[in-house]
């Protein structure tokens, strides 16, 4: 009678147990299902932005003959810098098109013929006369810039096989194009417009230059004043801060602070460095204000924690071997914080990198040309431009904008392993 019950129990225990085994395999397969599909989405989101914006990296040249004529360049023949900068090199461009081909008479189609080839093809011409005016009155070879609508059909991102309506060339100007193909006249090229230009209405000049120099620029303001003011608040709200309710107070609105939209920053910015102080629009000194104010709340978090991660004991053996409270917290406890510090303030800075939306309210939206040369003069950054370029309609632009995406991507790679780097060398300095 008594060894029935001792048998239900070792059988409701054991159902217990592998009830709870097989719920715990359950919950992995579930875990490693969902990392699974996470890892699936990023994979299909890095396979489609590599496959549309690859091709950017490269750009479409013919190989024309130019004729560098000194009476087009230099009537007299002075070597004057901005007469040999001021000239018209399109109209050799287009001298060595109507050369190649001769039959092509009508102002229409000559129209036609000209618009193959970018308006800035001119461009490398003046480089090169700036770089070896000798080459005036000579004739060059030369890879010139295709435009974009020849580009995206070279690239295969348009048929040529479909209706002429739908597409941007017309018969006309895919003969030509096939000719000069025929002929071993038309290439792919490293596109270096794209890494030294700025912003430009036709896709084929477009760059990233300047976009890239206002990120750093703003990015330098963004450091220069958030790190700094963000320690030195985690220091004394952990140190030497009393504990009120003034201190509770501020700690709640630092934790809130952390998590409004980012475009508040912006309005913020624009009424408060733009109406009030009268700053210029749309220029990194500005970007980077904002950004800061941003960026503070993250860092201030990641401090506290940080200093909150030191153990209790390094600080009583420093007051115990008498160092003063300042000493054991800049000599002691800060050195073994800084990691985390670093690695807060770097998360902070690729959050800043990353934003648009504070920087569309302050006016980085302007279409910016030339690279800027100060935080004060007029720019735009990486995330904004990425967002000009995608609401453009033409087609070349498509691949322009999953590319500047791209390096936007490794810059935030570049910043990550830099705190991984950081942490690591003040991990093993102390």
């Amino acid at each position: 009678m008594s060894s029935q019950p001792g048998r239900s129990v070792k059988e409701a225990v054991a159902q217990g147990i592998g009830r709870r085994y097989r719920n715990e395999r359950i919950f992995k397969a579930l875990g490693l299902a969902a990392l699974l599909i996470g890892l699936g989405f990023l994979a299909f989101f890095f396979y489609t932005l590599i496959a549309n914006g690859y091709t950017a990296f490269r750009q479409t040249r013919f190989l024309l003959d130019v004729e560098l004529k000194a009476d087009v360049i230099d009537p007299r023949s002075s070597r004057d810098p901005v007469t040999l900068a001021t000239a018209d090199y399109q109209s050799l461009v287009r001298d060595a098109l109507r050369a190649r081909f001769p039959d092509v008479t009508s102002r229409g189609e000559l129209r036609s013929l000209f618009a193959l080839v970018s308006p800035g093809a001119g461009l490398d011409l003046r480089a090169l006369v700036a770089r070896e005016p000798n080459a005036i009155g000579g004739t060059r070879a030369l890879w010139l810039v295709a435009d974009d609508d020849v580009d995206v059909m070279v690239k295969g991102h348009v048929r040529r096989d479909v209706p002429e309506i739908d597409r941007r060339l017309d018969d006309q100007q895919v003969g030509w194009l096939t000719e000069l193909e025929e002929q071993s006249r038309v290439a792919l090229k490293f596109n270096r417009y794209f890494f030294v230009g700025g912003d430009s209405r036709d896709p084929e000049l477009a760059g990233i230059w300047s976009a890239t120099v206002g990120s750093f620029f703003m990015l330098l303001v963004t450091l220069g004043l958030s790190f700094p003011l963000g320690v030195a608040t985690a220091i004394y709200l952990e140190e030497f801060a009393p504990r009120n309710r003034w201190t509770d107070l501020v700690e709640v609105n630092i934790n809130n602070l952390a998590a409004v939209p980012s475009i508040v920053f912006g309005l913020l910015g624009l009424a408060l460095f733009i109406n009030i102080f009268g700053l210029p629009r749309s220029a990194p000194l500005v970007g980077g204000l904002v950004l800061s104010l941003m960026t503070l709340p993250v860092i201030i978090i990641a401090s506290r924690a940080a200093l909150t991660a030191v153990p209790p004991s390094i600080r009583e053996a420093a007051l115990g071997l008498g160092a003063s409270k300042m000493q054991m917290v800049l000599h002691h406890v800060l050195p073994l914080a800084m990691p985390g510090m670093l690695t807060g303030t770097i998360i902070g800075m690729a959050r800043a990198l990353g934003e648009s939306a504070p920087l569309l309210m302050i006016g980085m939206v302007a279409f910016i040309v030339d690279v800027p040369e100060s935080p004060l003069s007029p720019a735009t950054a990486l995330p904004v431009q990425v967002y000009l370029w995608a609401d453009s309609p033409e087609r070349a632009f498509v691949e322009r904008t999953s590319a500047a995406i791209v390096v936007l991507l490794l810059f935030l790679l570049v910043m990550n392993a830099a705190a991984i780097l950081l942490r690591k060398r003040f991990e093993q300095r102390y």
